[in-house]
């Protein structure tokens, strides 16, 4: 009955397709940062697009008189910020001794403070910036605050980045296990680099408002993660992790509804967490369980006497 009630709810339905979405795209996406080990870039990006959305949120005020939050004015802010933030990790890279990883922690700090600082002085200027309240809420998600005009976007963005994941899968396939090979191959490796980081940039933004810049990176890795636990194919691997988002995108909704003061970006953070740590434990052949019944086995028949008589 309660989830009868739920459903005919016009603001829970609104927040459960947007999770369920932004889940199944950030994990399909999620793949690719995972097995290339770009887990950093991105946190990166989640952290920078507080920045950009704080920019754009300004823009809008100095236009129109009313800061707007809605996402299709914040999110093409969040895209900007993470990508610029991505550029000149690489600009860095390659015109100083710096690696990667000191570049990309750097940018993470210089975006992220910059935002902090925006966002402190929009809340306390005087006098008040209408509109501004509820933007802090981007720091760790406000599901709740989804419109149908955001679920709108979300759905838009994130179907363009599947597509183009799915039109050039060949090619990113190839490119994520050998870039020498995709090279070798005529692959124009640096394009490839560049698009993949675009539609992961994508599937890192779109989840800004539900579960928030600090919290998005545990969206995009961790049903990566357990996928990876089951499968040793792309393929499968890409479409377990897409579930696994959706579902825990699904979850977070039904029991952030459920109980009040629960927050919904949290709890799906949570949810696919509890996932990953049974696929970890449990996975056959690669989990914890798996491997240590496979030792136990082997031991035993290493130990077993020879019923022969035999010398070994």
């Amino acid at each position: 009955m309660l989830m009868i009630e739920l459903l005919t709810d016009y603001t829970f339905r609104t927040v459960l397709l947007g999770t369920a979405m932004i889940g199944a795209v950030s994990g399909a996406l999620g793949c690719f940062a995972y097995l290339r080990r770009q887990s950093l870039i991105g946190d990166v990006v989640s952290h920078s697009s507080l920045f950009g959305v704080m920019l754009f949120f300004l823009a809008s005020y100095w236009l129109t008189g009313q800061g707007s939050k809605s996402l299709v004015v914040l999110i093409p802010g969040a895209i900007c910020a993470g990508t610029a933030a991505l550029l000149l990790t690489r600009t860095v890279v390659q015109r100083t001794r710096l690696k990667q990883d000191s570049s990309l922690g750097v940018m993470l700090a210089i975006f992220f403070g910059a935002g902090i600082v925006l966002l402190r002085w929009v809340q306390r200027v005087d006098p008040p910036i209408p509109g501004r309240r509820g933007l802090e809420d981007y720091l760790f998600g406000m599901a709740a605050a989804m419109t149908q005009d955001d679920l709108w976007m979300i759905g838009i963005l994130g179907f363009l980045a599947i597509l183009v994941m799915l039109l050039l899968w060949k090619e990113l396939k190839v490119y994520t296990f050998d870039p020498l090979f995709s090279h070798s191959l005529g692959y124009r490796t640096a394009k490839l680099d560049t698009l993949l980081v675009m539609i992961l940039v994508v599937g890192i933004v779109i989840g800004i408002q539900s579960v928030g810049v600090v919290l998005m990176i545990a969206l995009l890795i961790t049903p990566a993660s357990a996928a990876r636990q089951w499968t040793r194919r792309l393929g499968t691997m890409v479409i377990l992790a897409s579930l696994t988002g959706a579902v825990c995108g699904l979850v977070g909704s039904v029991i952030s509804a459920t109980y009040s003061h629960v927050p919904t970006g949290p709890v799906i953070v949570l949810a696919s967490t509890l996932i990953f740590v049974v696929s970890l434990m449990l996975a056959p052949g690669r989990g914890i369980v798996s491997r240590m019944l496979h030792r136990s086995k082997l031991m035993s028949t290493i130990r077993q006497p020879n019923a022969g008589g035999d010398l070994p």
